[in-house]
């Protein structure tokens, strides 16, 4: 079993000591998203988890429980997003010199392969045109080369909730949006595989609609089972995860996060409906829970 720590909500970065107490009482309860009244025990002990992957965007107060876990048997990967964008767009993240040192400390302690770098989503503004996004691509890229094998890449995916948040971003701070056609992203895609190539990572795209195989892009898996087996040796077969989007190529996983329970406030996150919801969500979660759901509502709309 693969543990997705996780697509919901930034795990690492906010509740690592809840995460923790649920290792140490070897499971954790996990509902259904559309229905959280229906829940399910999962068994989180070494010997029941192949491998726990980390979805974060600030692993820091993840550090200091990693001995634990490595004396403990688990074995982990860590998807690390890092995308450098205005503060309009992103608010409570890290700086982006922060996150690339946070990366590069990562990176020497569990190695190259084991940490993945995420660029995603890409979105086309008028703070973010095809001009920023090669420059701060190449910028990260030269920053991390010699300290991740790979980098994901996708673009934005317009939900209602992100429309929504756009169009308000758009009346308050004038920033404008932009569709983003078949050729756009190609070029895109075309000059982030070179930088990528240029700095020995090789890129992929995440549950991608667009067809990027033009420029060179294949498509791939962010909870990756071959990845997994050749970094730990192991024999995970692969199944495809159904419950994803259907472009995603993930291998199966179980998911112990909860949406609106982020903290983050970026305005292009699928996993937050409401800013102020989560907010409240994330002063409710009851650290020594087994669960982070804290009501009925909370569930992906």
């Amino acid at each position: 079993m693969i543990i997705s720590a996780s697509r919901r909500t930034d795990i690492p970065a906010f509740y690592p000591g809840w995460f923790m107490n649920r290792i140490k009482a070897g499971y954790v309860d996990i509902a259904n998203p559309i229905n959280p009244s229906q829940r399910r025990s999962i068994d989180l002990n070494p010997e029941s988890v192949d491998a726990i992957v980390f979805w974060t965007r600030n692993p820091v107060p993840l550090f200091k429980h990693l001995d634990d876990l490595d004396n403990r048997g688990y074995k982990y990967i860590f998807l690390y997003t890092i995308t450098g964008y205005p503060r309009e767009l992103e608010e409570n993240l890290p700086p982006l010199k922060a996150a690339v040192d946070t990366f590069r400390k990562l990176s020497d302690r569990i190695g190259t392969r084991p940490i993945i770098w995420r660029y995603d989503p890409i979105i086309l503004s008028s703070s973010t045109n095809e001009k920023f996004h090669l420059e701060n691509f190449q910028n990260i890229a030269k920053e991390l080369s010699g300290y991740t094998k790979r980098v994901i890449i996708s673009f934005v995916d317009l939900y209602k909730k992100v429309q929504s948040r756009f169009m308000k971003l758009g009346n308050e701070k004038g920033i404008r949006f932009f569709d983003m056609n078949q050729e756009i992203c190609n070029k895109i895609a075309s000059r982030f595989r070179q930088i990528s190539e240029s700095h020995g990572m090789q890129v992929q795209s995440c549950a991608e609609e667009t067809d990027l195989s033009a420029p060179g892009v294949k498509p791939g898996a962010c909870i990756d089972s071959d990845c997994i087996n050749e970094i730990f040796n192991l024999e995970i077969p692969y199944k495809k995860d159904t419950g994803q989007r259907r472009k995603c190529l993930c291998a199966q996983s179980v998911d112990i996060g909860a949406y609106n329970t982020c903290g983050y406030r970026c305005m292009y996150c699928y996993a937050v409906t409401s800013f102020e919801k989560s907010a409240e969500n994330m002063i409710r979660i009851d650290k020594n829970g087994s669960s982070l759901y804290v009501n009925k509502e909370d569930r992906d709309i």
